[in-house]
């Protein structure tokens, strides 16, 4: 909201400065952003009286001019057609400055010295107008500085207003707010209407289809208009807050909306078919041409002014070019009206037409300031054009608007709110300044009501709002709040998640956040069955695009989009990981199952392509990462069963992830055939760990045992054994052996091809042994490997390669 102190002045007496001003406003929650000095750009322009004019006797477009300034007459050549004896006018003499850095001297023009310049508004740059000589009030002051005469120069202050605070978008709106501040008091503008006998009831009606989105619609005729420019005065005015002066119709609506917070609208009458109102929705597909000469298709429902037969007006927000005001207007209808603030912002969003009186109506304005309004711009139109207000006004009101009376207000809770106590007189004055009433119940508080204009409050809280912004945050004591100090609980799901991230990323691995938003289509890319409880999605009610309609229900479609996003950046290399949630539908009107879900890729190589690095990741490079992983979280019994886990992964090359027996994910590389779905090139693995299974095999306790300061002695075997048979099968039957000497196992060797039978392969065990309180002998190593490996053999029916 621009603010201009010189219109400021019209309403309220300032005896500050810009700069205390703009403090105070701050201070009270309306922050000003910048203070502009707005001056003129002319310098020894004076007042002058044209006392005759004569054809130049050289050029048929120049006249010659004897001008006066009251003190002096000087010869001026002029070229305008607008000018005669006795116009008051602005005269530019000898070294005088003019815009664009011009000094005006004394020259002869075809044979005629001048001694000066007459101007138009262009040419000072107070206003647009260039087609002649600006025309001065018959009885300003000769001789007087221009800029003296308009009253030129100003300063505007640039007002940051917050959405609840409709009622300081007016210039008398920010005079209360200052004069509550201040201690001043405000001068409304007087108001007096001049009727003819002519009834505007006769003439014209309104009806209202619709009074829910428009409770309160009126408005008045005004005949015999001239169409012309405005007062200087007024555009002054208006170009200081930031709008085009248009004409003096145009104009006075602005202004009056600027001045009273009211937007209003002008209809040409005579573009009104059959004469009336008609407020109604509109209809699917409706086409309009508003004034920008823009067309729209409205959307169902928007609410229009409508004459007769067709819509003249986007009510709110603005007119149609069909009933415009031209040059030609003679009866001007004006509209003042209160639109339901709701519909105004959501009509205002979906055409992107975020007008001014659309950006005041859609924050609420007062219901009992229509008629002021309405009436004030009826007497300045009449004033500026020379209109005659027809009798009466139209004003249907079919939903009244009631407004809040009687909050109930309590000093004790003002105090437990803002930590001091204000006295009941601080109080009682400063909401009386504010245009409230109060008066005591009898039982300790107070019953305020506040004026229509405030329509932001509504409960005690904002009461108290008000009390304290004027009283000063300043005023109030700072005080430390007193918390009570506790253990903050340890969730254990979180601190896993927390380690598990800083175990992957010290990994290499990336982590990233994907949308928790899915399309209904990733699990047909997935390929899962139709009985597939991950196809039970959570829809959503509002989507904003069909690619994020449902909620996920598996964290592996998003992966591979990264991966999709990240090759069409040339960027194939990936070690990323995910934690997030999935959400299954259950059954209607129940909440969702969400599970907690740690997801990672590997595509591409090892490394960068740097020489002697060009690997590229394997199932076993993922394998060993979450071993890993698993690892440092102290986890024992991890099983890596070869079966067909997912119908997205490749059943050679995927397995299922337990602990003591429990499924907790899966890993393994993507199926081709999914890839191409996806219109992914190349080869990745993929794996999903269920956080909160994994959470339950974390043990609260760790246990810790001596480590031997003996050596370790290893012997090696190989198996012979059926192709199909889990190489995981064979190290749990060798530890289920229960041979305390027995350190560790591990897959030193794994061969198939020639030398061995078709079905069978090769299978390398290193074992370790180690005792805590001795070297082993070869004696003793001997007798418990030789058991061991019988035994294994034994239950196995694996032979001993040679």
């Amino acid at each position: 909201m621009l603010v201009s102190l010189k219109w400021l002045k019209d309403y309220i007496d300032l005896d500050i400065t810009a700069e205390e001003l703009a403090d105070r406003l701050t201070m009270a929650g309306l922050e000003v952003d910048e203070i502009k000095t707005i001056a003129h750009k002319f310098a020894g322009v004076v007042v002058a009286r044209i006392v005759s004019v004569s054809p130049h006797p050289g050029a048929d477009k120049l006249s010659l001019c004897d001008v006066s300034d009251g003190f002096n007459t000087y010869p001026i050549v002029c070229g305008a057609k607008n000018i005669k004896a006795g116009d008051v006018v602005p005269l530019a003499k000898i070294g005088a400055v003019i815009p664009g850095g011009y000094t005006i001297k004394s020259t002869v023009l075809r044979g005629e010295r001048s001694d000066g310049m007459l101007c138009s508004e262009a040419e000072l740059e107070i206003g647009d107008d260039a087609s002649g000589i600006m025309q001065l009030p018959s009885d300003t002051v000769l001789g007087m500085a221009l800029e003296n005469a308009l009253n030129l120069g100003d300063t505007v202050l640039d007002v940051s207003i917050t959405a609840n605070r409709s009622d300081c978008l007016s210039m008398i709106g920010m005079a209360r707010e200052i004069a509550a501040l201040t201690g001043k008091k405000i001068r409304m503008p007087k108001i007096k209407i001049r009727e003819s006998s002519e009834d505007i009831s006769t003439l014209s009606s309104v009806t209202i289809v619709d009074a829910d989105l428009c409770p309160r619609y009126s408005a008045r005729m005004i005949r015999n208009v001239k169409i012309g420019e405005s007062p200087v005065w007024m555009k002054t005015r208006l170009e200081a807050a930031g709008l085009r002066a248009i004409n003096n119709v145009v104009d006075v609506t602005n202004f009056v909306m600027l001045e009273m917070g009211q937007p209003l609208h002008a209809f040409d009458f005579r573009f009104l078919e059959e004469g009336r109102i008609v407020v109604r929705k509109s209809k699917a597909g409706e086409e309009f041409i508003s004034l920008d000469e823009k067309s729209h298709a409205l959307p169902e429902n928007t609410l229009l002014i409508c004459d007769g037969k067709k819509p003249v007006a986007i009510a709110g927000i603005m007119g149609g070019l069909n009933s415009e005001v031209k040059e030609d207007t003679h009866v001007v209808f004006l509209e003042s009206a209160y639109f339901n603030p709701s519909s105004i912002r959501r009509s205002s969003r979906r055409l992107a037409m975020p007008t001014d009186a659309a950006f005041r109506f859609e924050r609420g304005i007062d219901p009992e300031g229509v008629i002021r309004a309405l009436n004030r711009a009826a007497q300045l139109i009449a004033e500026l054009s020379g209109g005659s207000i027809c009798k009466n006004y139209l004003d249907e009101y079919p939903q009244k608007i009631t407004p809040v009376e009687n909050i109930p207000l309590r000093l004790s809770r003002i105090g437990e709110m803002i930590g001091t106590a204000i006295p009941a007189k601080d109080v009682i004055q400063i909401l009386r300044s504010l245009d409230m009433k109060v008066r005591a119940d009898g039982k300790g508080k107070y019953l305020v009501t506040p004026p229509t204009f405030r329509v932001d409050i509504e409960r005690e809280i904002d009461l108290i709002e008000e009390i304290v912004r004027l009283y000063g945050y300043d005023r109030v004591p700072i005080t430390l709040p007193a918390v009570a100090v506790t253990e903050m609980a340890v969730i254990p799901r979180l601190r896993l998640e927390e380690k598990i991230r800083e175990l992957m990323v010290g990994s290499g691995f990336s982590e990233i956040i994907n949308y928790s938003f899915s399309s209904s289509a990733s699990v047909d890319y997935l390929g899962l069955p139709q009985d597939d409880v991950r196809r039970s999605f959570v829809k959503i009610k509002n989507p904003l695009t069909e690619e994020q309609s449902v909620m996920r229900t598996t964290m592996a479609f998003g992966m591979l989009e990264t991966l999709k996003k990240n090759i069409n950046n040339a960027s194939f290399n990936l070690k990323i990981f995910e934690m997030g949630r999935t959400f299954l539908r259950i059954q209607s009107g129940e909440l969702p199952e969400e599970s907690n879900i740690l997801s990672g890729l590997l595509s591409g190589k090892l490394s960068e392509d740097l020489w002697g690095n060009k690997v590229n990741v394997d199932f076993y490079d993922l394998k060993g990462c979450l071993e890993n992983l698993f690892y440092d979280l102290k986890l024992e019994q991890v099983q890596y069963r070869a079966e067909i886990t997912e119908p997205f992964l490749h059943p050679g090359q995927s397995c299922g992830l337990y602990i003591e027996g429990t499924k907790v994910g899966y890993l393994g590389q993507v199926h081709p055939d999914v890839m191409q779905n996806i219109d992914i090139k190349g080869i990745a693995y993929l794996f999903e760990i269920n956080i909160d299974l994994l959470n339950k095999q974390i043990k609260s306790q760790i246990s810790y045992k001596e480590i031997s300061k003996f050596p370790a002695v290893t012997r090696d075997v190989a198996f012979v054994i059926p192709a199909s048979l889990e190489a995981q099968k064979m190290l749990e039957i060798v530890l289920s052996q229960s041979e305390d000497l027995l350190e560790n196992v591990v897959i030193f060797d794994i061969y198939a091809g020639k030398g061995l039978d078709i079905g069978t392969k090769s299978l390398g065990l290193r074992f370790s042994y180690r005792a805590l309180d001795r070297t082993l002998t070869d004696a003793e190593i001997n007798s418990i490997h030789d058991k061991i490996v019988r035994d294994t053999v034994r239950l196995t029916g694996a032979k001993i390669r040679a």
